[in-house]
């Protein structure tokens, strides 16, 4: 039985797919295309986080944040470059802590 995914996976993937008798078709991304993958995959595991029970929610977000570190890497930047971005755009904009919800905007 075949079964598509056409989807980027965890490094260690193929080799359990082996251990468990089927035999994976990969191939390696180049840097373009890694990139756009990781957005997908970003994308992905955001869902998969935002439809997640409550109980299961912290391992989503694992997911979220290995493949943000992934991203960030592939784009030449560090851990510390992003929060310190993060930080920047906190004191520009503010943060979520106080927990608005805009429900509209009426001009005047």
């Amino acid at each position: 039985m075949r079964v598509c995914y056409r989807k980027l996976v965890r490094d260690r993937i193929p080799e359990i797919i082996k251990a468990e008798g089927s035999q994976p078709v990969t191939r390696i991304l180049d840097q373009a295309a890694y990139e756009a993958a990781l957005i997908g995959k970003l994308l992905e595991e955001a869902q998969e986080a935002s439809a997640a029970p409550r109980t299961d929610l912290a391992a989503e977000l694992a997911d979220v944040l290995e493949v943000l570190q992934a991203l960030i890497c592939a784009l030449g930047m560090t851990w510390e470059d992003l929060q310190s971005l993060t930080a920047r755009k906190r004191a520009e904009r503010g943060g979520f802590e106080h927990r608005i919800f805009l429900e509209r905007v009426e001009s005047a």
